[in-house]
Formats: C-alpha cells, structure tokens, sequence
C-alpha cells in the first residue's frame, strides 16, 4: 500500500494508513487518535482499527506529532489538535460523515478540536481527563517525568521514540473545552483505570452543553484496553444516531 502523510496547518507531515470496512456502504470514516508513546502501528490501537472496520466503518489511523515517524514535537493534546485538522480533512475525501474517536491525549486532541468544528458528525473521548490533576500513582510519576524533566523528555525520544516538546502550553483543561462541543459527545471510561479515575468522566458529562452519552466499563483498564472495543462501537453508533435524529 502506498505511505499515506498527512499535511498539519503548521507545516508538519504525519504518517497514516486506512483500515477499509468490507462493506460496501460504510457508515462513515472514523478518525482514530492514539495517546502518548502509542501510535497507528500499536498492536491494541490497530485491534480497536480492526474492530471498527468490521462494525462498518473506514478508519483512519495516524502518527501524531513528534511519535514514531511524524515530524514535530508532542504537545500533550494541544497542538495535536492541528493534526486533528488534518486527519479530519483527508477522511472528508471519503465520507463526508466523520466521528473523531480518541484516547488518552489523543482524547484531549479530539476534544480540543471538536470544540471548533460543529460539522463533526460525533466525538468519542476515552480515558480522559477533565482537569490538569495527575494521581499519585506510579503511571503518572513516570509521564510527569517523561514530559517535565530533561532527563525524561531524552528517554522518551530514545527508547519511545517520542520527541516532547520542552514547553508547557497551559492549554485550556477539557472540563472547559466541552463547554465549546454542539456535536454528539461520547464519553467511556474503564471503572479499573488506574492512571484517570472514572469521576473524570463524570465531570466532563457535567460539563458538557451538547447531546452527550457516558459509559463507564466494568473491569477496564486505560485507554485502548480491548474490553473497550464494543463501547467505543456503541458510541460511535450513538453519535451518528442522534445527529440524523
């Protein structure tokens, strides 16, 4: 298959591949965005690609910002919201019904540029935070330090191959940016996470003004956890459901 690169508005090129339903009419292009040190090749992120694909739906996958063999630096879910844009726009020469589907910082990212386009046909956000608050658990530790510190942010590039950005942006936290969505917004969270409590969910569902639909998973964990897969399936459903209702 041809290397497929996405164009973001700041100048960087992002690595991508579809996953193509066998369907012949597919229910609409899912844009899916990994979290931090994950990318479109993670053996659980191309289950959740497969799984979409056969609930009938195309599925676009990418590397975002300074992962893997994406050019730039992470931003934590902030500038990724450019290279949201651009994964949204490449899955437009599709179908023109989209739903952006992301997990951990890539559910920041997704949530973050939702709130500025209300032709979305959904958002999904999995294992999201609502706030800048990070647990005294041993996942978190080892991210404050990996973005934070310069001896972290090194071994992230070296043995991750993620490059992190040494700003901090103090970007909005997503409590507020669901304030901003009018798109049918999903929110699944594992009730074992141990790295963002479901309570964070909560808060986001609080917060938010538009059509909005919690689920909290028995017995997940974080992020692409496959326990997951029929949720996230169901959301998406829901999604383009209500946006046709």
């Amino acid at each position: 298959m041809k290397p497929l690169w996405l164009e973001t508005r700041d100048g960087l090129a992002l690595s991508a591949k579809w996953q193509y339903t066998r369907s012949r009419n597919p229910r609409a292009a899912v844009v899916l965005v990994h979290g931090f040190t994950g990318s479109k090749d993670h053996p659980e992120v191309e289950s959740f690609a497969s799984g979409l694909a056969d609930g009938g739906y195309d599925v676009l996958s990418f590397n975002t910002r300074g992962h893997k063999d994406s050019e730039g630096a992470c931003t934590l879910g902030d500038r990724e919201r450019f290279d949201v844009e651009a994964a949204v726009g490449e899955a437009r020469k599709r179908n023109a019904r989209v739903v952006v589907f992301g997990a951990s910082m890539g559910a920041i990212s997704t949530l973050r540029y939702a709130a500025h386009d209300d032709s979305l046909a959904g958002a999904v956000s999995l294992s999201a935070p609502s706030r800048w608050r990070m647990p005294r658990s041993a996942p978190a530790l080892l991210a404050t330090w990996m973005t934070r510190t310069r001896l972290g942010r090194r071994f992230a590039e070296r043995f991750l191959d993620v490059t992190v950005d040494k700003r901090w942006s103090n970007a909005a936290p997503p409590e507020e940016l669901v304030r901003e969505i009018q798109v049918p917004l999903a929110v699944v969270h594992g009730q074992a996470d141990p790295f963002i409590a479901p309570a964070e969910a909560r808060r986001l569902v609080h917060a938010a003004v538009g059509p909005t639909r919690l689920e909290l998973v028995p017995s997940m964990g974080h992020a692409f956890d496959l326990k997951g897969i029929g949720s996230i399936l169901r959301s998406i459903n829901w999604a383009l459901a209500v946006g046709t209702a």
